[in-house]
C-alpha cells in the first residue's frame, strides 16, 4: 500500500488549493455576494471634457490629469472670481481634480451635489421609472442631502455608477498629521455613512479616529480622510477574491496621496478588502507615507511585508473573533491575497486589537484596536499595544519628543 507524506510541498499546495476552490464555491451558491444594479452615468467624465475644450480669458485649461504640482500653480495664478468661475462651470471635474485647492474642492463638490441632488428629486417622481427604481432615487436623493448638511468637507464625488466619495474631517491644509481611511467591500455612496452601527462605514471610522487622535494627543493638528473613492467589490464575491478592484483603487488613491497640501506625515488605515488596495499601493506611495495598519485583513497580495517595497512602517491587527482568520492565506492563479499580515513570519509590527469585537468593530470607541490607530496617527508609536502584551511592535521605535507633537 503506498502511503502519503503528509509534510510534502507538493500536498500542502493541493490542499490550499482545495481549500481555496472549497472557499469560493461556498461563496457562489450560497447568496453571500451581493448583486446591485449599476446606473451608469457619465457626469464626471462630460465635466472633464467639457473642462478639456474650455477656456478662461481666451486660453486654453490646462489637462485635468496633469500633475498636481502644474494644476497646483495654475489655481494659485487666477484671481477669486475666476476660481468661482471655474467651480460653477466645471464643478465634478474641480471637485475631483487634484491639485486644485481642497476648499475649492469644497465648494465645487457641493455645487455638484446640489445638482444631482435635483437629477433624483426628477427621477423619484418619474413615472417612466419602476418601483425599485423610484425608490433608489429617494435613496439617493437623501443620501445627497444629508453630505449637503453645513460643516462638511467633500473632497471627491462621482455619482456614476453605485458612486465614490471622500470627506474630510478636521483641516487637511493646516494638519501636522494626516490619516487615510481606506475601507472594505460593498462600500459606495449609500454605504458610505450609517445610522446603525456607524463604525463599521467610512464616516464612523474616520469620525471615530479623528476623536480618538485628538484624545490621544490634543495638541498636535490632525486630519482624517474617509477615502471611499474607489470602486469596491459587492459583497464576497469573486471581486472580493482578486486584486482587480485594489489594482485599479490603488491608482486612484496614490494620485490623491501626491496631490495632498504640506507636507505633514500621512498613516494609512486600511481594513478588509481596503488592506489589498493598501498592498497593491504600497510601492507607489509618496515618501511622506509613514505608516500603513492594516485592520481584519485577507492579505496584501505580498508574502512578506519587506515585499511591499515600501519605507513606511507596517502595522497588522486582528480580533480573535474576526471570521477572516478563517479564509485561505495563500494565492493561487490570481485568487486570493497572500500571506497572512498578523503571521510572525509576515514581518509586520502586530498590535492588539482587544474588543474589536469581530470583523467591522476596529474602530468602535473604547477598543484597544481604536486607540492604537489613535496612537500611530498622532505618531505616538511609544504609547501602542503590542498583540500578546509584548514589547515586540514597538522594537526600534523613538519616543516621540514635546516638540513633534507640537
Amino acid at each position: 500500500m503506498t502511503s502519503f507524506d503528509t509534510s510534502s510541498p507538493q500536498l500542502n499546495v493541493w490542499r490550499a488549493m482545495l481549500a481555496l476552490a472549497v472557499v469560493f464555491v461556498m461563496l457562489a451558491t450560497t447568496g453571500w455576494t451581493a448583486l446591485r444594479t449599476h446606473r451608469e452615468s457619465g457626469e464626471l467624465q462630460a465635466s472633464l471634457d467639457k473642462w478639456t475644450h474650455g477656456s478662461l480669458h481666451g486660453r486654453r485649461l490646462p489637462d485635468p490629469q496633469a500633475g498636481p504640482a502644474r494644476l497646483t500653480r495654475f489655481f494659485a495664478s487666477l484671481s477669486a472670481q475666476d476660481r468661482s468661475r471655474l467651480v460653477h462651470r466645471y464643478p465634478l471635474a474641480v471637485g475631483n481634480m487634484n491639485g486644485a485647492p481642497v476648499s475649492l474642492r469644497y465648494r465645487a463638490n457641493h455645487i455638484a451635489l446640489e445638482q444631482q441632488r435635483a437629477v433624483e428629486r426628477g427621477r423619484l417622481h418619474d413615472r417612466r421609472l419602476s418601483a425599485t427604481g423610484q425608490q433608489d432615487a429617494g435613496r439617493r436623493m437623501h443620501r445627497y442631502e444629508s453630505l449637503l448638511a453645513p460643516g462638511r468637507q467633500i473632497l471627491s464625488f462621482d455619482p456614476a455608477g453605485t458612486g465614490r466619495i471622500s470627506e474630510v474631517f478636521g483641516n487637511l491644509t493646516k494638519a501636522r498629521r494626516i490619516s487615510v481611511v481606506v475601507p472594505g467591500v460593498d462600500t459606495d455612496l449609500l454605504t458610505f455613512q450609517k445610522t446603525n452601527r456607524p463604525y463599521t462605514a467610512p464616516v464612523g471610522m474616520a469620525k471615530a479616529l479623528y476623536a480618538a487622535e485628538h484624545e490621544a494627543d490634543p495638541g498636535t493638528r490632525t486630519a482624517v480622510i474617509a477615502w471611499a473613492d474607489y470602486t469596491a467589490p459587492d459583497g464576497l464575491g469573486v471581486d472580493a477574491a482578486t486584486g482587480a478592484r485594489a489594482a485599479e483603487g490603488s491608482l486612484r488613491l496614490n494620485a490623491l496621496l501626491r496631490a495632498l497640501p504640506g507636507r505633514a506625515p500621512v498613516s494609512m488605515f486600511c481594513h478588509s478588502y481596503g488592506s489589498v488596495l493598501c498592498g497593491i499601493a504600497a510601492h507607489d506611495m509618496p515618501g511622506r507615507v509613514a505608516d500603513i495598519a492594516v485592520a481584519a485583513s485577507p492579505g496584501m497580495r505580498v508574502s512578506k511585508a519587506a515585499d511591499l517595497d515600501t519605507g513606511a512602517r507596517v502595522w497588522a491587527m486582528r480580533d480573535a473573533t474576526d471570521w477572516i482568520r478563517d479564509v485561505p492565506y495563500l494565492e493561487v492563479g490570481g485568487l486570493g491575497h497572500g500571506a497572512d499580515p498578523v503571521a510572525a513570519d509576515f514581518g509586520a509590527r502586530v498590535l492588539s486589537a482587544r474588543d474589536a469585537h469581530g470583523h467591522a468593530g476596529y474602530f468602535t470607541p473604547g477598543t484597544d484596536s481604536l486607540r492604537n490607530l489613535a496612537d500611530i496617527g498622532t505618531g505616538a508609536y511609544d504609547s501602542v499595544t503590542c498583540a500578546g502584551g509584548s514589547d515586540a511592535c514597538r522594537a526600534g521605535l523613538p519616543a516621540m519628543t514635546t516638540a513633534q507633537r507640537a
